[in-house]
């Protein structure tokens, strides 16, 4: 794997961020006259605050039909319902998750106009002209609000993109935590769960630096002493507001970073196991810690900073996942044993997983070896 060259580093992100109770009835400044379109979800929850939204100012269009891990064929849709609006938007407003905000990304990057964009994709060429982005996260995972990426998927060719470009980092991320009230047990674990991921990934990551690292090891903190808490008091309007501002942290991180080898791997235990994406880039976290350390003084360091003794850090993130009930045996997620080799080996190899600095060999014995053994998660389930 790659090592840093040089102890030469920057640090860039354009994102303005506005963090309050309420902060989605302060928009009207935001939004400053200009005809935006909305993408949110269906859901009567999601209609209520998109109300709330269109009473300081009225959309061109709500999107609403987005549904988990965006596809192309909805790319398309969408964009030929853009294609009818007599004016053309000047702004995209995201409410919502993952999901949704991937979805703005690759409508602002289209500009209702989807063959351009497609060809875009296939040639993984950087989006140079888009919509201006306001995302309003509504839920504590995604980091998407402060990053300049989304990810499309193609179900039917069973292939993922990415859509990326300096013009794609949010005009403004507003964080209002009352947003993720609502959300879910299932929900927020996942997400919180991306969120951890995201911290550590840009830890033991090629592209690190001491910003990020600054970043990640308050996010990783909060997020290892926060969730638990959370998911036994889903109600509690603290926690929840110190999940947001950590998961906002975490994207900050790898928003300089990219994610790496934990991210790899994820993304075929998505498309081809259905595998929801905060435990699929999760559940393998212990054992890319072990492979992770060791190698950079630097990275051991700020691990340290985080899990104390990296001897028995693998168990106590282990143990912490169980807690979480998350399981880490991937034969749990329905993954052929006989699989798991070649999808580890895979991963080490793809562009994520390029960012990652550990020892590739040592990881694939590592995950083999943890999969071959009996692994029930303990903890919480609802």
């Amino acid at each position: 794997m790659k090592t840093v060259a040089s102890k030469s580093w920057q640090f860039a992100n354009p994102v303005r961020i506005q963090c309050a109770n309420g902060a989605i009835d302060q928009l009207s400044n935001l939004i400053n006259g200009r005809p935006y379109i909305l993408v949110t979800y269906a859901e009567p929850v999601f209609q209520q605050w998109a109300e709330r939204i269109a009473r300081q100012a009225q959309p061109l269009m709500v999107i609403d039909s987005i549904r988990a891990n965006p596809d192309l064929d909805d790319i398309k849709l969408q964009c030929e319902a853009l294609a009818s609006l007599t004016q053309a938007p000047q702004l995209v407003i995201a409410l919502g998750g993952g999901s949704v905000l991937d979805t703005a990304k690759a409508l602002a990057a289209s500009r209702g106009d989807f063959a351009h964009f497609h060809q875009g994709l296939l040639e993984a060429e950087d989006v140079t002209a888009s919509w201006p982005i306001i995302a309003l996260p509504t839920t504590a995972g995604t980091g998407s609000e402060v990053t300049c990426w989304g990810t499309i998927w193609h179900r039917r060719s069973g292939k993922k993109y990415s859509v990326k470009g300096p013009s794609l980092y949010p005009e403004w991320a507003v964080i209002d935590p009352e947003l993720s009230l609502n959300l879910p047990f299932e929900l927020t674990r996942q997400t919180g769960l991306d969120a951890l991921s995201h911290a550590l990934e840009s830890i033991w990551n090629v592209n690190r630096n001491p910003v990020s690292n600054t970043f990640a090891i308050k996010a990783a903190n909060t997020i290892l002493n926060v969730l638990p808490k959370l998911l036994d008091d889903l109600t509690n309007r603290d926690l929840r507001r110190q999940m947001a501002e950590a998961a906002l942290l975490a994207g900050l991180a790898f928003s300089n970073t990219q994610t790496a080898i934990a991210h790899a791997l994820s993304y075929p235990l998505t498309l081809k196991y259905d595998v929801p994406h905060g435990i699929a880039c999760s559940f393998t976290l212990p054992q890319i810690l072990t492979a992770s350390s060791g190698i950079h003084p630097d990275v051991d360091q700020v691990l340290m900073t985080i899990f104390g003794n990296l001897n028995t850090a693998e168990a106590t993130l282990s143990a912490w996942l169980k807690r979480l009930g998350v399981a880490t045996d991937p034969e749990h997620y329905g993954v052929d044993p006989v699989r798991w080799p070649g999808l580890v080996n895979e991963a080490c190899y793809n562009p994520r997983g390029q960012n990652w600095n550990g020892d590739a060999s040592a990881l694939e014995l590592l995950l083999i070896r943890h999969a071959q053994q009996t692994d029930q998660p303990q903890g919480l389930s609802r």
